[in-house]
């Protein structure tokens, strides 16, 4: 009997020294973290990214993680209130996950109720809750493989709280969440010590900050300048497609800086090879032919009940209702556009107001010349914002045009659209001049009155909520329609313009003139 046992203790360290020597002669794999931004619920790329996490693991460890913006940007988010995004990415099995400005668009209450059905972290450095006094989310998750720790770090840009102001806000107006309760450098700084402090071998930074230049000075490109400890930043917010952006962080070490594009033009491909050299890689979302079969079928399950909800016909357009250029750059943001024209045009006629005037960044897609369903108008504008009828004075009017040019010729999601307006845009002084109001009676433009009070319809984010920079904020509401939006719009399509969209609105009007 002892000798048995003897026997079979010697084989259990036989097999244990095997088993370490053979671990200590594996060759080590490289780690590969797979990313993407502002994908925007363009959700047939999901099953190739999970198909290419797939066919990667056979040679390598991956990561997945995503740096904001997913659950808004055409109508299978907007019907369903992110519902539909969340179903299919609660799939992948993400690693780590960040927010975008976007996630806050259907309020604080349905994000939080959102992210929850994810099981994932959720990383965030800057979102504070002021009445807590503390953080909403870990700013940092740490994944370990093998003897190496990888520290996933969160951050947002706090321009949100202009763009979806209302999402931070009590009801007397009181800030209850704040993404910029100090420096956004300070923010980040503190949350990479704490990584390194417990054993992070590589801090990797899931950012939606951008990199375009901002009021509150908190781009991507600030961020690494004022920051030390961080090996490398996967961005998201400006929808570049940028490889590799290299930045010199506060000690003069060069970090590089990427992102994807948007709506999953490419996947981002980070390798760590086992001695610690980094590199980056795009890959086109067409040249992907990995598919997961599981997310496939969630997605196409989606699809086929979103076809269902939208696909009745709406009315028929002879031109395409455009707000980017044959570049692909969004020209809503810095000028007059055919689509804003007709969005604008929806607001005025429908409501009988003098004005109109919406922030660009409110139509999110444009649509093709042809027969429009109601998910094509839907996709247009897809948020659920409610038209609101205000009495502005004319001084006020000019104000906010002046202060809406602040950035020309830089791209600004709150550039206006407007309808029964007209001026002259001087790009280099960022103002305005020869501003004109259209003659409902006349039809013709004459020169506003300064101390007239117009009715302006808009939406009640660009009122009360935090929208075009809060120029009509106090202004009195003279009227609350309880309509949306987007169904002023396909009420103005198929009744006003009995379903026909035509040539007039071919090309912008000439409402907004450049000099």
């Amino acid at each position: 009997m002892k000798r048995i046992v003897w026997i079979s203790l010697l084989a259990y360290v036989m097999l244990g020294y095997a088993g370490k020597t053979y671990g200590q002669c594996q060759k080590q794999r490289s780690i590969v973290i797979l990313y993407e931004n502002d994908v925007h619920c363009a959700v047939d790329g999901y099953a190739k990214l999970a198909g290419l996490r797939d066919a990667i693991a056979d040679t390598a460890d991956v990561f997945l993680v995503s740096n904001g913006d997913y659950v808004q940007g055409q109508t299978v988010g907007a019907i369903s209130k992110g519902q539909y995004i969340v179903d299919i990415m609660r799939t992948l099995d993400y690693d780590a996950i960040t927010l975008g400005n976007h996630e806050f668009d259907y309020g604080m209450e349905r994000m939080f109720q959102l992210l929850r059905q994810v099981p994932v972290p959720v990383v965030c450095c800057n979102l504070y809750d002021v009445r807590l006094g503390r953080n909403v989310f870990a700013p940092y998750v740490m994944k370990r493989l093998g003897n190496k720790k990888i520290a996933f770090l969160g951050v947002v840009t706090p321009t949100s709280m202009e763009d979806e102001a209302y999402a931070f806000k009590d009801e007397r107006d009181s800030i209850i969440y704040d993404l910029q309760f100090e420096d956004i450098p300070v923010s980040v700084q503190r949350a990479a010590d704490e990584a390194r402090k417990a054993g992070a071998d590589y801090v990797i930074v899931n950012s939606h900050l951008g990199e375009q230049e901002n009021a509150r000075h908190s781009d991507s490109h600030t961020m690494v300048a004022k920051t030390s400890g961080i090996d490398i930043v996967l961005d998201g917010h400006s929808h570049a497609i940028v490889q590799a952006d290299t930045v010199l962080n506060k000690e003069g070490k060069p970090i590089m800086v990427t992102q994807t594009g948007t709506k999953f033009a490419n996947i981002g491909k980070l390798l760590i090879t086992p001695d610690g050299k980094m590199s980056l890689s795009l890959i086109p979302i067409e040249s992907v032919k990995e598919r997961n079969a599981y997310v496939a079928e969630v997605v196409d399950s989606i699809n086929a009940m979103l076809h269902a909800q939208t696909s009745r016909l709406m009315c028929h357009s002879e031109v395409d209702l455009r707000i980017t250029d044959d570049e692909g750059n969004e020209i809503n943001r810095v000028a007059e556009t055919n689509a804003g024209d007709i969005v604008t045009d929806a607001f005025r006629l429908v409501t009988g107001s003098d004005i109109s005037v919406l922030n660009c960044g409110s139509i999110r897609n444009e649509v093709k010349a042809g027969d429009l369903t109601y998910g094509d108008l839907l996709s247009m504008l897809p948020y659920d914002n409610y038209i609101v009828v205000a009495e502005v004075k004319g001084s006020t009017i000019v104000a906010m045009l002046n202060k809406l040019m602040a950035f020309l010729p830089k791209p600004d999601g709150q550039f206006p659209q407007v309808s029964g307006l007209k001026f002259i845009i001087h790009e280099k002084e960022h103002r305005v001049s020869d501003v004109q109001v259209l003659n409902s009676y006349t039809q013709h433009y004459e020169p506003i009155n300064l101390d007239r009070v117009y009715t302006v319809a808009t939406t009640k984010y660009c009122v009360t909520d935090g929208g075009l920079y809060n120029a009509f904020k106090g202004c009195k509401i003279k009227w609350e329609t309880k309509r949306t939006y987007n169904d002023i719009f396909i009420e103005y399509v198929t009744k006003n313009l009995n379903g026909h969209i035509g040539k007039e609105y071919a090309e912008p009007q000439g409402r907004m003139v450049k000099k």
